[in-house]
């Protein structure tokens, strides 16, 4: 069991890649099979085998060129801007997903599967919100303010689920499936009370966030990329050195690997485990304050997307490292920015992507199975051969 568990967490970096590889062949094949031209063409493939093949690969190409025109680079699009706007889309996308996946990554490393990153999201976005459109103040502090009340709002969330793992000894994938239910629900409820719903509505949605408070977008009203991405930025640098710098990362880690032997050598596991919780709630309630504050200026029900989902997918395909989890958020911003493009022009429908996304959290958690489809060997059983063989050699002697 504990082996399986050490495989679907750190897999190796050719498995993750080849993981996405068959995630795309796959989702090629269903677009294919979706496609009407295919569909018509299969009727006479005996007949005219090349209409078939040829229907097949415009059907995969026109999905996947759509995909790149969508999130990376518009080359038929009639100005700069259009060009250049599906990349920042991308990267607008991917900086809640990567927040959040920090925050997941942090608690997989420790040995704490937290599954709450959607209520710590909502928590996030709660308080930056409240702060966001109640007061009205200078943006040296108004913005900073309401940040800071999104990263306390989620840290606290997230540090109850490892007080109680901590005093009870309380299961933490049951308990953060659970806060995450728990944060939905008051979130809906706030949001028609006088406090959040904003004057005058009769569906929940809060006042506007004040300019002040608001992410600059650097790049203007044109782009819906603001100045979290560079937070984000910041955060996969803190968490890299956290994690692989720091003391405080380094009984992370030793909690992770064998939390018996960390007790043994003097460290607290339970207020690491508080501690952990805490942190991965603060980066996943980070992700609520760019969504809130950047992206969305306004708190809705649907403020967390699924983005908290998505962020578990990211940190197992990011082998739960800063750096990875950074590159998988991008691929997943990108698969987010350009599913719309392939939508519209192509008419893919959009669950194709949700099934890729799908398929690379299957692979991902099955090396064994990606193994057999590239003909790759178990890299353990190739050692372990080489092992046996100077025993073996012994014992003939």
């Amino acid at each position: 069991m504990n082996k399986l568990i050490k495989q679907i967490f750190n897999p190796s970096a050719l498995v993750t890649v080849l993981a996405v590889l068959a995630s795309f062949i796959i989702g090629g094949l269903l677009i294919a099979f979706a496609n009407e031209n295919v569909q018509t063409a299969a009727g006479y493939l005996f007949a005219r085998p090349a209409d078939f093949f040829l229907a097949v690969w415009n059907s995969v190409f026109g999905a996947y060129d759509a995909l790149f025109r969508g999130s990376i680079f518009n080359y038929k699009a009639l100005d700069t801007i259009g060009m250049i706007k599906p990349l920042t889309e991308t990267l607008s996308y991917a900086t809640p997903i990567t927040l959040a996946g920090l925050g997941m990554a942090v608690a997989f490393r420790s040995g704490l599967f937290n599954i709450g990153g959607t209520g710590q999201i909502i928590f996030g976005a709660m308080g930056a919100a409240w702060v966001g459109f109640s007061f009205d103040l200078p943006a040296y502090i108004h913005l900073p303010l309401a940040v800071f009340a999104g990263v306390v709002a989620s840290a606290l969330f997230g540090g109850f689920v490892g007080f109680l793992k901590a005093a009870t000894g309380a299961n933490e994938v049951i308990v953060t499936i659970m806060m995450n239910y728990i944060a939905g629900l008051l979130l809906f409820y706030v949001l028609t009370t006088p406090l959040f719903q904003a004057p005058g509505a009769t569906n929940p949605i809060s006042p506007e966030i004040v300019e002040s408070a608001k992410y600059w977008r650097f790049m203007g009203d044109n782009f819906r990329i603001n100045a979290s991405f560079f937070v984000m930025l910041a955060m996969v640098a803190t968490v890299w050195w956290l994690l692989n710098r720091s003391s405080v990362g380094f009984q992370f880690r030793a909690l992770g690997h064998n939390p018996n032997a960390a007790k043994v050598a003097g460290i607290n596991i339970g207020f690491n485990y508080i501690l952990v919780m805490a942190i991965s709630g603060a980066l996943a309630g980070l992700a609520g304050t760019s969504q809130v504050l950047g992206a969305e200026k306004f708190l809705t029900p649907s403020v967390a997307a699924s983005f908290g989902f998505d962020a578990i997918t990211v940190a197992l395909l990011g082998r739960s490292k800063p750096l990875g989890v950074l590159a998988a958020g991008i691929l997943f911003g990108a698969l987010r920015a350009g599913a719309v493009i392939m939508q519209a022009n192509q008419k893919v429908p959009i669950d194709i992507v949700l099934i890729v996304q799908s398929l690379v959290v299957l692979f991902i958690a099955a090396p064994p199975l990606v193994r057999l489809m590239f003909g790759l060997r178990d890299p353990e059983k190739k050692s372990a051969k080489k092992a046996v063989k100077p025993e073996s050699k012994g014992v003939a002697a």
